[in-house]
C-alpha cells in the first residue's frame, strides 16, 4: 500500500503543474452556472450534488476536464464542461476552493460507527484498504497527489461516487485505485463509509 500510495504521489505531483494559474475573482463570475446545482459557494444543498467548497483546485479542475473530453460521464457536467477553456476551469476551481466548506453530519450513527473502522482501518478480510491511508485523518485529501478532499461531502454522492467506480462506470482514477478498492466493498460498506465521510470535519 506504502508503494502504491508513493507511485501516486509522484505520478500526481507532475499532472498537478498540468493546470493555468486560476483566478478565483473570475471563477466568481463564471461559477453563476453552477450555482444551480452546486449553490454560490460550492456547498451544494442537493444530496445527488456534491459539495465543492474547499476542494483542491487542481483536483477541481482535473474533473472539469475529464468531463470536457468525455473520460468521465455525466449527462449533466459533460454539456457543462464542453464549453470550458482550461483558463474557465482554472479559474472555477480556485474560486471553489476559495469558500469554506458547510460542516456535515452523518445521519446513521449505527453506519457511521462501522464506516469510522473501514476508514480508519480498513477491512484486512476483504482487502479493503483505509481510507485515512489516502485523503487523511480528516478526510482533507492531499492536494499535491491530487487525493480529494472528502470531508463533510454528502452521504448519497458518495454513494454513487464508490458505486460508480465499482461497477466500473467511473475509470478516471490513476492507476484504477479507487476501481480496485471499490470492488471489494459490498453496498453495506459503501453506504457506512459514506455515512463516516458526512460527518468528517
Amino acid at each position: 500500500m506504502k508503494k502504491l500510495a508513493f507511485a501516486a504521489l509522484v505520478m500526481f505531483g507532475a499532472v498537478g503543474t498540468v493546470y493555468a494559474a486560476g483566478d478565483a475573482a473570475a471563477g466568481k463570475t463564471k461559477s453563476a452556472s453552477c450555482a444551480a446545482c452546486h449553490n454560490t459557494d460550492g456547498n451544494s444543498m442537493v444530496p445527488t450534488f456534491p459539495k465543492l467548497a474547499g476542494q483542491h483546485a487542481s483536483y477541481t479542475a482535473r474533473q472539469l476536464a475529464d468531463f470536457k473530453s468525455g473520460d468521465r460521464q455525466d449527462p449533466t457536467m459533460n454539456g457543462m464542461a464542453a464549453p470550458l477553456s482550461e483558463q474557465d476551469m482554472a479559474d472555477l476551481a480556485a474560486y471553489f476552493a476559495s469558500q469554506t466548506p458547510a460542516i456535515g453530519s452523518a445521519a446513521d450513527e449505527a453506519k457511521a460507527a462501522r464506516g469510522k473502522t473501514l476508514y480508519q482501518a480498513g477491512d484486512k478480510e476483504k482487502g479493503i484498504s483505509a481510507c485515512m491511508a489516502c485523503h487523511g485523518p480528516s478526510g482533507a485529501g492531499n492536494p499535491g497527489a491530487q487525493f480529494p478532499s472528502i470531508k463533510g461531502q454528502h452521504s448519497t454522492y458518495t454513494i454513487k461516487a464508490l458505486k460508480d467506480f465499482r461497477s466500473g462506470v467511473r475509470t478516471t482514477d490513476p492507476q484504477k485505485m479507487m476501481q480496485d478498492i471499490a470492488a471489494k466493498m459490498s453496498d453495506a460498506d459503501i453506504e457506512a463509509a459514506a455515512e463516516y465521510i458526512a460527518g468528517l470535519h
